[in-house]
């Protein structure tokens, strides 16, 4: 395992950043290492907190943890994946096999609906080509609003920043997150 590049900040927090932390975090859950991380530049965080999409948005919670785990495991950010997996799981309804399948190269079809595969391609096509044909831009349609495609393609965008920025700093992995699943 590496080592961080960046150690995380260390209670006392700054009066503004322990007020950040407390609005984003769950009550009696400590501030993500990624987040006491980025606390060493304060208005990075802030501006970080005020960009985040994980309030209730135009998507179903499913759909935004679908975008963001295929994300953040095609951007090999397992620290991400690993929260998102342990915060979101139960609460999306997924199986353990679709958790595993967000991991894999290709897909499995027989484990999601036809929305919810345009969904895994879209977060493909971003993360290989940073853009969408008109093919999966049209199955998109078939599903999702206008409204919902913008806040899909938000999200699969942030969550290249949130992978951009665990990799490049070496954040080290919350201890109740879950590692990737074989390959």
């Amino acid at each position: 395992m590496t080592q961080a590049r960046v150690e995380p900040v260390q209670p006392p927090y700054a009066e503004d950043i322990q007020a950040a932390f407390t609005r984003i975090m769950p009550p009696g859950v400590e501030p993500l290492k990624l987040f006491t991380s980025m606390a060493h530049n304060p208005r990075v965080l802030q501006r970080f907190f005020a960009g985040g999409l994980l309030d209730h948005g135009s998507i179903s919670l499913a759909d935004r943890e679908l975008l963001i785990l295929r994300t953040t495991a095609r951007c090999d950010a397992e620290y991400e994946w690993g929260v998102h997996a342990a915060f979101y799981t139960a609460k999306t309804g997924f199986s353990q096999a679709q958790l595993a399948d967000t991991c894999r190269a290709t897909p499995d079809i027989e484990l999601w609906r036809p929305e919810q595969l345009a969904l895994l391609a879209l977060a493909d096509s971003l993360h290989d080509r940073s853009t969408v044909d008109d093919v999966l831009w049209g199955r998109l349609r078939e599903h999702f609003s206008d409204e919902q495609l913008i806040e899909c393609l938000s999200l699969v965008g942030f969550y290249h920043t949130v992978s951009f920025l665990l990799n490049g700093l070496q954040v080290q992995r919350e201890e109740y997150a879950p590692r990737f699943p074989a390959r």
